[in-house]
């Protein structure tokens, strides 16, 4: 897996997370204005591993 960061339309920073064959299995959900806000984004995702899991079906 590999984070890529990337700006769109409206000049803003993005970030989206692509598995192995390349299909994009997670996405920042907003853009940013900063560059660093959005490496904090990756940042909190990578750390997230020990989040809770909660299933609601």
């Amino acid at each position: 897996m590999k984070y890529e960061m990337y700006r769109d339309a409206a000049d803003e920073y993005r970030w989206r997370l692509k598995a192995g064959n390349g299909e994009i299995i997670a996405d920042s959900g907003e853009g940013y204005k900063n560059k660093s806000d959005c490496q904090h984004g990756i940042d909190l995702t990578k750390n997230s591993g020990d989040a809770d899991e909660e299933d609601n079906t």
